[in-house]
């Protein structure tokens, strides 16, 4: 197993933002996450390649808005750089999904590359942003495949319920096998412990088991449950902009710091 990534914050990380199970947090945790890790002047580029393009509209993004999207880039109609779009937060931008994008299998199963196409287009985008986020559909398809392929390194949102370890450890297989076929740099950078209810001996047991079984893969930082969370989404805003004095985007934002201070190196920020 990989230990946490080490050593400089290069420019164009890209980092894929991963789980197969869902309802675990993982697209609260790109689009928060990213939203952070903006506001800690690092330029942010998240890329939404889940179908269903709940990223996408988190940050505020309607259909009408997606006419250029992932699905457009990664068909090769158009280039990359022309399907981004600003959003609210100064320093984040998203290259939205559509759901079209769900064909996508289909459309690329005779390419012998198809593993390697979203690290194909995505490359032009790398050398504009500090950190590249992709967040990935809950399952381990083509899509999610092609940015683990592509990726540096993952991220693994892990709800603190029941079944979190046997999820864990699909995703680990998966990590592992994609780093010896397709990617050999592929790094675990970390585990986000989510949904954390401290009033749960439930939480509390889970969090114990996975920092027995992955060690210092997992941030110290842990995301609560919060309503605040839950209803951002709604309407179009990071919890950042939603209620930036709440217990979810306060731990976003310790989360963004952790998550920094791993990578170490100089200290490389945007202008305000």
């Amino acid at each position: 197993m990989s230990e946490p990534v080490q050593g400089a914050e290069p420019a164009g990380r890209l980092v894929a933002v991963a789980n197969q199970k869902g309802g675990v947090g993982k697209t609260t945790t790109a689009v928060n996450l990213g939203a952070a890790l903006a506001e800690a002047k690092r330029r942010v580029l998240l890329v939404d390649i889940d179908p269903q393009g709940n990223a996408t509209t988190h940050l505020g993004l309607g259909q009408a808005q997606r006419r250029v999207s992932f699905y457009d880039v990664l068909l090769q109609r158009t280039d990359a750089r022309s399907a981004v779009q600003a959003t609210a937060i100064a320093g984040l931008d998203v290259l939205p999904s559509v759901v079209d994008l769900s064909a996508a299998e289909v459309e690329l199963a005779r390419d012998p590359e198809r593993n390697q196409r979203l690290a194909r287009v995505l490359e032009p985008l790398r050398a504009g942003y500090d950190l590249i986020l992709v967040d990935c559909p809950p399952s381990l398809g083509l899509l999610t495949v092609n940015a683990l392929a592509a990726a540096d390194g993952v991220l693994i949102p892990l709800q603190c319920e029941f079944f979190a370890l046997e999820g864990l450890s699909m995703i680990v297989r998966t990590v592992d096998r994609v780093r010896r076929m397709n990617n050999s740099k592929l790094r675990i950078e970390g585990i986000v412990l989510t949904m954390y209810d401290r009033r749960n001996n439930l939480s509390d047991q889970v969090a114990a088991d996975v920092r027995s079984f992955m060690g210092a893969r997992v941030f110290e930082t842990v995301i609560p449950r919060n309503v605040r969370i839950s209803e951002a989404p709604s309407h179009g805003q990071p919890v950042q902009l939603y209620d930036v004095q709440c217990a979810g985007a306060i731990a976003y934002a310790h989360l963004a710091r952790e998550y920094l201070a791993r990578l170490g190196g100089p200290d490389r920020r945007r202008a305000a």
